[in-house]
């Protein structure tokens, strides 16, 4: 996990209180349908800015190997940073309340409309869009990896070699996960201890 935000809250704003988290994050997961990461960075690093696109990657990465889902992980991370575990509760309580009450009310209007063509294509349509807006997201941070350990470069020879085992040669996401991890985590310790 990345080292705490910087001490200026000018430079950081923080959470004001738990109810801040709370609402804050019952926003964020209202506004993650099909695809949250985009949502996510816009959220907690370009409009409440309690972190940097840096500490952001950091924590996704961290986020992304924890069991569970990532953006769930994530505040529990965030809300664990600033209120300590109170702050961690009220951050997944913001994170799943509402959206669990609206998955639940949907699941009995799609059982009604399953079979109709037009909520498939829908759904197809949706899917789509978030594979856009996951793959802006991306462009958007790669910058951020100007200040990686790793440089640019490798990092994104990285990415090209996660993508073509995942998306091309269909190797299990878990086994790309341990062996990149691992590759990357032995590469960064070796630049950092030099």
């Amino acid at each position: 996990m990345s080292t705490p935000l910087a001490d200026s809250p000018e430079d950081h704003p923080q959470p004001r209180s738990l109810s801040d988290l709370f609402i804050s994050f019952t926003l964020l997961a209202l506004q993650g349908f099909g695809g949250v990461l985009a949502v996510v960075q816009r959220e907690l690093v370009e409009k409440k800015r309690w972190m940097t696109r840096e500490e952001f990657i950091e924590d996704w990465a961290v986020a992304q190997i924890m069991p569970g889902p990532n953006v769930v992980n994530i505040s529990l991370m965030i809300g664990g940073r600033y209120f300590g575990l109170k702050g961690a509760l009220a951050a997944l309580a913001g994170m799943l309340t509402v959206p669990l009450v609206l998955v639940l009310l949907l699941a009995v209007v799609y059982a009604q409309f399953a079979g109709h063509p037009g909520v498939a294509g829908a759904l197809r349509g949706m899917g789509a869009v978030a594979a856009g807006l996951i793959g802006a997201t991306g462009l958007k941070l790669f910058g951020a990896l100007k200040k990686n350990v790793l440089g640019p470069q490798l990092c994104a020879a990285f990415g090209v070699v996660c993508f073509v085992a995942i998306a091309l040669l269909r190797f299990p996401l878990a086994y790309v996960l341990l062996g990149l991890g691992s590759v990357a985590c032995v590469l960064a310790y070796r630049r950092l201890a030099t």
